[in-house]
């Protein structure tokens, strides 16, 4: 069977229901269970395994002294959440030897990763320094904090936060840097023109249905984002306030 023709469940129906969601698999020969996974895959090597530390050590606090993107992967009773943040160098702060923080930045408050921490701690987050093709890998358990000596330390450009989010280290590792090495990441010569980009005004046109002209959302867009860049997470101005009453189509 295709892609095209891979078959959908109708909306809402489950094959039984465990603590997550389960839905009837959209694509022919699944893998199942952990045996059948590790039988297309040779066992990984020693420097795989043993390069994960529980702790943060010297090479782990560098890193993060130059991070200025990551991956927050959160899970909850709604499902799975993984939501971009970012800063300058240094908006990770390293408290101590197992814990870190960052501070929470105006977004468009949905909270989808704090409504999943308050429900479950465990996170997973990826660690990107401009130009380098590793990142750092971590695993731990979050906490959302109010702590004032933490929203000191995530204290950004002058701005502190209302809340930061608080890792206790489980896991921590390098990452090759072959998928970002594939992608081009850091490549510009194999990025597309602008004019071949995708176009975020039109697809939240699209997504929304409103009766706004692309060219408006994507001012206001822009507008937004100079306006409310720095700002702490929870103010009442939202990220993308329509410039006008929204006219569904």
């Amino acid at each position: 069977m295709g892609v095209a023709a891979a078959r959908r469940p109708p909306e809402g129906r489950l094959v039984g229901v465990t603590q997550a969601r389960r839905w009837v698999v959209p694509f022919d020969s699944p893998i199942t269970d952990a045996a059948a996974l590790r039988a297309r895959y040779r066992e990984p090597n020693v420097v795989a395994v043993e390069k994960e530390i529980g702790h943060l050590d010297q090479g782990a606090r560098d890193f993060l002294a130059h991070t200025t993107f990551l991956v927050l992967a959160t899970s909850g009773p709604h499902g799975t959440d993984a939501s971009p943040r970012g800063g300058p160098p240094g908006f990770v702060a390293v408290l101590d030897d197992h814990r870190l923080a960052f501070g929470d930045l105006a977004g468009n408050n949905r909270v989808d990763s704090h409504a999943n921490l308050v429900a479950q701690p465990e996170v997973g987050v990826l660690f990107v320094v401009p130009g380098l093709e590793e990142t750092l890998r971590l695993n731990g358990r979050a906490t959302l904090t109010a702590d004032p000596a933490v929203l000191d330390a995530t204290t950004v450009s002058g701005r502190r936060p209302r809340l930061a989010v608080g890792i206790d280290v489980e896991r921590c590792y390098i990452h090759c840097g072959k998928a970002l090495r594939r992608g081009g990441l850091w490549q510009p010569d194999s990025w597309p023109p602008p004019e071949a980009r995708p176009d975020a005004a039109c697809i939240l046109h699209d997504h929304l249905g409103l009766d706004v002209e692309p060219a408006t959302i994507a001012a206001n867009l822009e507008s937004s984002y100079r306006r409310t860049i720095w700002e702490p997470g929870g103010e009442a101005d939202p990220l993308t306030q329509p410039p006008v009453e929204p006219v569904r189509s």
